[in-house]
């Protein structure tokens, strides 16, 4: 079986979860209006003590402060809601029903650890942001592929913060661990089901493109209305999808135990299992 022939079936599965428990798909909904509202709310804050000076914004010797403070309120409100989401793929991939208050209420018991990481990872943000506005077209190349290497290495945190009890630093080197010990191509696994996302996302595309070859105007505006919905939900469903890749990986590499959802030959090794494995 090849490698796309793998993505789709580790995305399948994913969704066997999700429709187990469609309810999931809240998370990162909720998770996306409140970054939309605390981005609106601490930039427009922003421009009002700048009186819309936009120049005098970019000067400001607080910015950086400013900019710490955004991160931070991010980072955590992403975490806070990935951890829920978490904990409800565990709890269904454990043969549990779970709700999303279940999800919430997970996630608030693990507020203290999730604003621990929330700082690490405002901190290391704001550096990377830091250094790129300083730096040339060759230093951004460098620290895009430092962003990188701190996504890879980071993969497995999120899991790790939500059921093992660990600080932040710890979190990154047991993620790096699993990473080293078990799941070096799960990563893979979440690239293709990237690239299945990406397909389905350009043929959105294709109406837009007929739209303005022979429809009205009010056509075009209906039709590219429609195509971000679309968006927004293969968006929202790749998210919760790949979450749910996720905490199976995960799941397996430390319990060694699968769920009928995941088959061992899959999860084992998303890249070289036996073609038995993915029925």
């Amino acid at each position: 079986m090849g490698r796309w022939s793998r993505s789709v079936a580790l995305t399948k599965m994913s969704f066997r979860v999700i429709r187990k428990d469609k309810e999931i798909l809240l998370f990162p909904v909720i998770s996306g209006l409140v970054s939309i509202i605390v981005m609106a709310s601490f930039f427009g804050s922003w421009l009002l003590l700048n009186d819309f000076d936009i120049e005098g914004m970019q000067n400001n010797p607080l910015l950086y402060v400013f900019l710490f403070l955004f991160y931070l309120v991010s980072y955590f409100t992403v975490i806070f809601f990935n951890v829920a989401l978490v904990a409800c793929s565990m709890k269904r991939l454990e043969g549990g029903d779970p709700t999303v208050r279940y999800g919430l209420s997970f996630a608030a018991g693990r507020s203290k650890v999730i604003f621990k990481w929330a700082v690490v990872a405002a901190t290391v943000g704001l550096i990377l942001r830091s250094l790129s506005s300083r730096s040339g077209a060759m230093g951004k190349i460098i620290i895009s592929f430092i962003g990188a290497g701190w996504s890879i290495a980071t993969y497995f945190v999120v899991p790790v913060i939500a059921f093992e009890d660990v600080g932040p630093f710890q979190a990154i080197k047991r993620s790096l661990g699993i990473l080293r010990g078990t799941w070096g191509e799960g990563l893979l696994s979440n690239l293709g089901m990237g690239l299945i996302f990406l397909a389905l996302a350009l043929l959105g595309i294709v109406p837009i493109i007929l739209a303005f070859l022979y429809g009205s105007l009010m056509m075009i505006l209906i039709t590219i209305g429609v195509v971000i919905i679309y968006w927004v939900f293969l968006g929202v469903l790749y998210s919760t999808a790949s979450t749910v890749l996720l905490t199976a990986l995960f799941r397996f590499a430390t319990t060694g135990k699968v769920s009928e959802d995941f088959p061992e030959a899959v999860v084992k090794n998303p890249w070289t299992a036996e073609q038995g494995g993915w029925k």
